[in-house]
């Protein structure tokens, strides 16, 4: 692991850091704070999951996180949203290839050679933070943000065992039921819909999987929300399977940093109450 940057920030160290993946076979560039601690001590952990187009840099940013999570001793952690380099596969649109690997471990060719992004955030980053950093792995946290909200749910759905929390800013609950989840799903994973299902929340949450409690903030001025992000369905499923989810539709607000940012730290209190437990 190198250290590309630290800076002192809230009471902790924000700090931006790559490694050579394994996993992705190329290298990976991430962003973690830590706020201060008592020597010794590990901290719980949020882990941020972008959206399209992202990187780790936009909700470091601008995401304003490290005071709440300074005020409540969270480690913050923000992947990257897909691999990089010249020799990963790509197609030059925003929402399929570099920026949008969509939290699929793709199994058709030529993406199958390097987007491996299910593998990567659910076992080997997880594994590189507690060897490197102040983590308590017992108690972590996921959120995210549209195709990162859509990664927050289902691997949380998929490790109910891993995440006391999740939550979502606008997120895409079913990529099997839109037109940016169909094409990432279809070309990530091929024609056969059935493979599509361990990576659509409604299905998972249709199939049996479980969370003990969901937070949800959507925009109701969201340009995406009737055609891509569809957060009723979501309701629906959860209303079905009786799991407890509080859905905010949040009147003016759009698809933005300037919306996440506005209802972070309501989010890392919500998860620090869960992960003090």
């Amino acid at each position: 692991m190198e250290a590309l940057s630290t800076n002192r920030a809230h009471g902790g160290t924000q700090g931006v850091y790559s490694h050579h993946s394994a996993t992705t076979g190329t290298v990976m560039t991430f962003s973690v704070f830590v706020p201060d601690h008592a020597p010794g001590a590990r901290l719980p952990v949020l882990w941020f999951l972008s959206g399209l187009t992202c990187t780790h840099a936009n909700v470091t940013e601008k995401g304003e996180y490290r005071a709440a999570c300074a005020q409540h001793g969270i480690i913050f952690i923000a992947p990257d949203t897909s691999p990089r380099g010249d020799d990963v596969a790509d197609d030059g649109d925003y929402d399929f290839g570099k920026g949008a690997g969509f939290y699929v471990d793709a199994t058709q060719e030529p993406w199958a050679r390097h987007f491996q992004m299910r593998s990567y955030i659910e076992q080997e980053l997880p594994a590189l933070i507690a060897a490197e950093f102040p983590a308590d792995l017992e108690r972590q946290g996921i959120t995210g943000h549209s195709m990162g909200g859509h990664g927050a749910l289902t691997i949380a759905l998929r490790n109910p065992d891993t995440f006391r929390s999740v939550s979502a800013l606008a997120p895409i609950v079913s990529p099997m039921n839109c037109p940016w989840g169909e094409r990432a799903l279809g070309g990530y994973l091929g024609p056969d819909r059935a493979a599509w299902r361990e990576y659509d929340a409604c299905t998972l949450i249709e199939d049996g999987a479980r969370l003990p409690a969901l937070l949800i903030d959507q925009g109701e001025a969201d340009n995406f929300l009737h055609e891509q992000l569809k957060p009723g369905l979501l309701a629906l499923a959860c209303r079905k399977a009786g799991i407890p989810a509080t859905i905010r539709m949040q009147p003016g607000y759009d698809h933005s940093y300037y919306f996440i940012s506005t209802f972070m730290a309501e989010h890392v209190a919500w998860h620090a109450e869960r992960l003090k437990q």
